[in-house]
């Protein structure tokens, strides 16, 4: 009978220990590590087995197999997580006759299992079919390093060579743990080699079976395994609840929508078709966007206009000054629209220069009806999709501005400013223009179709506003659709108010800075608009008057002391330093040759003295000052009114062929065209001619025709502010520009004289001097 010896025991949960074999053995349990313990101090040998369910952690007697091996500690290492890791070496088989579990350690009694040998014929042919059947397991497996066969071949014991292999192999535990029962060396080489032909068959057919697979598999089948595969995937990683959870929540939002019906079968359809898809395919990613789109348009939600006559007044006056024209339009259209919500309405387009307030008053009209806001800038836009979107085959799609605007208004009838309708461009990509019409065009748009949507949107109560610089560059099918209200721009007493109540207590509260602790007088003000800028809205005036804001604060940050800083015409030039702009004055009163103009420009209106001066040549007519080729054809036309008269006012033939002449316009870097300074340049080159000197306190504008005719001409507000400005009290006016005179403020009217004249001999006769 063998010997019985005692050892402390470690169960192990996925490892197989056969002898001769060294193997790391991570130790944690605390009855192990105390086992550990025991074997140091001792003879250092364990007994080492496999339990029979991994996942028990304090396992009993049943719970562990009877034959395991005994095992020498050859290395200690102690972690940083408070487990032992020891390298053991299997010395022999040995079979459990007691247990012993202890408090602290659990202690076995074994008894050592001899192998038995019955013929000893066979070991060398059970050695080279082991081998041969292990080095084709090796090759099909892939699994196993290629030097370890090298180091096996030269073993003689077939025994040891048994357990080696078995070592290496990475089956199933309890096959391994059945070789290490059995007793007799034949045997248990056989059971060996079963196992590996078994592994070696296993494999062949799998091999089989992908080969097969890949070449009848296609690509439609190919994607549907590799679909199915990530669905498992993901339903491991608890993703496919979130999809189920994404497609109740687009079929709920079809359901509870206030869908067109012919919307919400594209919708159910579409919802249909991406149910049945791959989730990971492209198609199914472009499907879902398109839902996407389509669910999150505010389909049948409107907003309720609450329109008060009253209070849209008070919103408009306190948040512009003047513009009374303007007011007046919009308060008349929300008039109509309380009366009649379902009307038609116009499409608005605000056209003035910049800074005049255009955009602003857009969201005015937006809270005086208690709509909701949005806006595009159509500026420098050239693709049609812009507009219309793109077709859904393309590579990322997106609706048309339109329609991404209305998602993001949440409401069907928003106010919608498009803003500079008149930069729009086209090229190869289409007409933006054009694709505009449908949606501005109030008997089309209510069933407006974007590229990508494919379904008709209702447009038909959105209040569009547009707003442009100028009207010469929107296309005229686009300009007929809406209606122009123009915004000329403000005066100078218009922007002395609007920088007053306005501008300065914005700029002084955006700088947290009290009204005591800065003060801007008034002709601080006024220096500001006449000589540091040149504009017709506010823009720049504002930028200037929040550098005064600024160095003002610097000034009160630096001198702790200070408790106010004033402002005023006598030190402003030490605030924004020298004047950048001169007003224009007329210094002489009476002068040969020079006659006073009066032209608009985008900033407003200008006076410009025309100078005539002749001397002896031939004839020749010299023309300077960057004049456009409409102002020189006025001359022209001013030269021969003049010859036409040369005999009524006494002038020599000769000094028209004897004489050359040339006229000049000043500020020669400002380009100039029109025809409104006709008038202007037939007095000059009159004063010329016959030696009369010209009241320069006499401004004047008008298109002068071949008969001496004097004809309209536009820009009349502006021109008149800018002889109000020169401190002129005589304007001569064209007859047919007196409608014009209403628009000009009452303030200014009361300071000038208006001479309106039919011909140019009445204008001779106010402004040459006998």
């Amino acid at each position: 009978m063998a010997q019985i010896e005692q050892y402390p025991l470690i169960p192990l949960r996925d490892l197989v220990v056969f002898p001769y074999m060294i193997v790391p053995v991570f130790v944690g349990r605390p009855k192990s590590v105390s086992a550990v313990k025991v074997a140091e101090e001792t003879d250092k040998r364990i007994f080492l087995t496999l339990q029979k369910d991994s996942q028990i952690d304090k396992p009993k007697k049943g719970d562990i197999y009877e034959v395991g091996v005994v095992a020498e500690i050859l290395q200690v290492l102690k972690l940083p997580d408070n487990t032992i890791k020891i390298l053991v070496e299997g010395v022999k088989r040995a079979r459990i006759v007691n247990y012993i579990d202890d408090d602290e350690t659990t202690f076995v009694e074994v008894e050592e299992l001899l192998d038995e040998v019955l013929n000893e014929s066979v070991l060398a042919p059970l050695k080279e079919t082991l081998l041969k059947t292990f080095e084709e397991y090796m090759k099909i497996s892939k699994k196993i390093p290629a030097d370890i066969y090298d180091t096996l071949k030269d073993i003689s014991d077939l025994n040891k060579l048994v357990y080696l292999i078995a070592s290496n192999l990475q089956f199933r535990l309890n096959e391994l743990q059945t070789i290490l029962d059995i007793n007799i060396v034949e045997e248990r080489a056989e059971k060996l080699i079963e196992i590996l032909q078994t592994e070696i068959e296993i494999a062949k057919i799998d091999e089989r079976i992908k080969h097969r697979v890949k070449a009848q598999m296609s690509k439609a089948q190919r994607e549907y395994y590799l679909n199915e595969q990530i669905k498992a995937i993901q339903k491991e990683l608890g993703r496919d609840d979130d999809l189920k959870a994404d497609l109740e929540e687009l079929e709920s939002k079809i359901k509870s929508l206030d869908m067109p019906d012919e919307v919400r079968e594209k919708a159910e359809r579409e919802l249909k078709k991406l149910k049945i898809m791959p989730p990971m395919s492209a198609e199914s990613t472009v499907v879902r966007n398109y839902l996407d789109w389509l669910t999150s348009l505010p389909w049948g939600i409107y907003t309720e206009d609450k329109i008060d006559i009253k209070k849209a007044e008070e919103i408009l006056d306190r948040d512009h000054y003047g513009l009374e024209k303007v007011k007046e339009r919009i308060l008349e259209f929300l008039a109509v629209r309380k009366v009649s919500p379902d009307i038609k309405g116009p499409i608005l387009c605000f056209v003035g220069p910049p800074g005049v307030g255009k955009t602003s008053l857009a969201k005015s009209i937006a809270e005086s009806l208690g709509r909701k806001f949005v806006r595009i800038s159509l500026g420098g836009v050239r693709d049609e999709a812009e507009i219309r979107g793109h077709r859904r085959t393309y590579i990322g799609a997106l609706p048309g501005k339109l329609i991404q605007s209305m998602r993001k208004a949440k409401s069907m009838n928003p106010v919608f400013l498009l803003d500079e309708i008149d930069k729009l461009g086209s090229d190869f990509r289409g007409d933006p223009a054009s694709a505009l019409l449908e949606a501005l065009d109030p008997e089309q748009n209510s069933a407006f179709m974007d590229h990508y949507l494919e379904v008709e949107f209702d447009l038909s109560k959105v209040f569009f506003i547009t707003t442009a610089n100028t009207t010469e560059t929107i296309p005229s099918a686009l300009l007929d659709r809406m209606e122009v209200i123009q915004i000329s721009g403000y005066t100078e007493s218009e922007k002395f108010n609007i920088a007053k109540k306005f501008l300065i207590p914005k700029q002084l509260k955006e700088h947290s800075i009290e009204d005591e602790k800065i003060k801007i007088t008034d002709s601080a003000i006024y220096n500001v608009i006449w000589y540091y800028t040149r504009e017709a809205g506010v823009r720049n005036l504002e930028r200037e008057i929040a550098a005064l804001v600024r160095k003002g604060v610097k000034k009160l940050v630096s001198n702790e002391k200070l408790k106010q800083v004033v402002i005023s015409a006598k030190n402003i030039e030490k605030y924004l330093g020298v004047k950048k702009f001169r007003v224009e004055e007329v210094e002489e009163d009476f002068e040969v040759g020079v006659a006073t103009g009066l032209a608009w420009t985008p900033y407003g209106g200008e006076i410009l003295q025309t100078e005539v001066a002749i001397f002896d040549g031939n004839g020749k007519m010299t023309i300077t000052g960057q004049i456009g080729e409409v102002m020189q054809e006025s001359a022209q036309a001013a030269l021969t009114v003049v010859k036409s008269r040369a005999g009524k006012y006494g002038i020599p033939d000769y000094k028209f062929k004897d004489f050359d002449m040339h006229i000049h316009v000043p500020e020669g870097a400002v380009p100039k065209d029109g025809p409104s300074a006709g008038i202007t340049i037939a007095t000059a080159i009159m004063s010329a001619l016959t030696d009369r000197p010209v009241n320069c306190r006499i401004a004047m504008t008008g298109e002068i025709t071949l008969r001496g005719k004097v004809l309209p001409v536009g820009g009349i507000k502006e021109k008149v502010l800018a002889a109000h400005r020169a401190k002129l009290k005589d304007v001569i006016l064209p007859e047919e520009n007196k409608k014009d005179l209403t628009d000009i403020p009452s303030d200014v009217k009361e300071n000038i004289r208006f001479h309106l004249v039919k011909n140019i001999d009445e204008v001779f006769k106010l402004v040459l001097k006998k």
